[in-house]
């Protein structure tokens, strides 16, 4: 489980990337894995962004740090650009 998710993560980096956020895969002393995306035209415009196995059905997804699913994970560009559109500042 620990490799799709890291992987799943590692795919949505790049799609962040390539939008000018700056991203990167966290993993923590608990073994907990992230995405930390900041704006960094507006640093305090900022998620994690977890990846799971949905509970109802069996297909990983993309969350935002409050739990809420964000985006399926076989499309990394497109979560990637919800990110961007949330953490956009004002007149970007």
């Amino acid at each position: 489980m620990g490799d799709d998710n890291f992987g799943h993560l590692e795919r949505l980096v790049s799609e962040l990337d390539a939008r000018g956020l700056l991203a990167r895969v966290v993993r923590t002393q608990s073994g907990r894995v992230f995405v930390r995306v900041i704006n960094p035209k507006a640093t305090s415009l900022s998620e994690n962004v977890t990846c799971r196995v949905a509970t109802d059905i069996p297909d990983w997804w993309y969350c935002w740090s409050w739990g809420e699913r964000l985006h399926t994970v076989d499309d990394p560009a497109g979560a990637a650009t919800k990110v961007a559109r949330v953490l956009a500042a004002v007149g970007e």
